[in-house]
């Protein structure tokens, strides 16, 4: 089905460069934002993405472990 909105320019290009940035259109940003909102997520797709994610992260712990003891302390 298609939908017609109204949005503010400068809102527009903002969703645009967000959209270029993961790799989308505002189109199929906007369609998984209203598949979220009714509750029916695309789970495939979000694992796709994570494994694509992951796989092309470029971290570095620089040697950190990971210790339960630090994470869990208290400050």
């Amino acid at each position: 089905m298609n939908l017609t909105l109204s949005v503010d320019d400068e809102i527009l290009q903002q969703a645009r460069r967000c959209a270029e940035a993961t790799g989308k259109s505002v189109n199929q940003l906007v369609r998984e934002y209203l598949e979220q909102l009714v509750g029916k997520s695309d789970l495939k797709g979000l694992a796709a993405e994570f494994r694509e994610l992951t796989r092309n992260a470029k971290g570095d712990s620089r040697g950190w472990k990971f210790d339960r003891e630090e994470i869990h302390e208290r400050r």
